[in-house]
């Protein structure tokens, strides 16, 4: 239905600028200026509504092509900065939540450690059950900072090449603006990664005290020839 409306939209937008260009025809001997006059402005009209610009053509006789392209290239630049801003908010607080699910099981692990031989098997399988879904929750938030970690490299890309267009069409404020933003979400997000960083860290110590405990668990108790399945089992 969209597209079957753009259609008509475009075609009653054919329709007009084939009869401007018919008026034009029997008209132009008698006022050319007036007339290429309208020309100009119904063919720039044209362009806009069969959707090939998205620039502004309002007294376009006036403007030239450079001040055309250059506005065009601030269009461009204020669009990618406000993708880059976008896309970082969701980064961040991708990392900051996979960094609070790693605080999170450590915090787990430790309390399991510390209660190793004070709980019944059901209470140690319960902590395990917890434990479990905790590193799915670990994996999940991982699998959305790594999502959105593409989305953001590529604005970051994009805001690159329209930083670039901007400078080559003279809009030297636009450009300077656009990367000056790049610098400022990348310093944001080098804050976070620092954090999560950290996070994982902890997390791998985490691992190896877990692992030193539980060896040691087994030992004694193997040495007491009671070796319960609850601990022989694998994560």
């Amino acid at each position: 239905m969209a597209a079957l409306t753009r259609l008509i939209t475009n075609f009653r937008v054919v329709r007009r600028a084939a009869c401007v260009l018919l008026n034009y025809r029997n008209h132009a001997i008698q006022n050319p200026g007036k007339w290429a006059n309208i020309l100009y402005t119904s063919l720039a009209s044209f362009t806009i509504g069969a959707g090939f610009c998205a620039v502004p053509f309002k007294q376009a006789d006036q403007l030239s092509h450079d001040s055309l392209i250059k506005r065009a290239a601030s269009l461009v630049t204020d669009s990618s900065t406000t993708l880059l801003s976008q896309a970082t908010l969701a980064l961040i607080d991708a990392i900051t939540d996979y960094s609070k699910a790693v605080h999170t099981l450590i915090a787990l692990q430790k309390r399991y450690l510390d209660s190793l031989g004070k709980l019944s098997p059901a209470e140690e399988d319960s902590i395990w059950q917890v434990i479990i879904g905790q590193r799915a929750e670990v994996n999940d938030r991982r699998d959305q900072w790594l999502r959105f970690e593409s989305t953001w490299g590529s604005a970051v890309k994009l805001c690159e090449t329209a930083a670039e267009a901007a400078y080559a069409s003279g809009a030297e404020h636009a450009s300077i603006s656009v990367r000056t933003n790049m610098q400022v979400a990348q310093a944001q997000v080098d804050e976070a990664r620092k954090l999560s960083a950290e996070a994982e860290r902890k997390l791998a110590e985490a691992k190896v005290m877990e692992v030193e405990r539980m060896s040691q668990r087994v030992t004694s108790m193997e040495n007491e020839e009671e070796v319960p399945d609850a601990y022989l089992r694998e994560d």
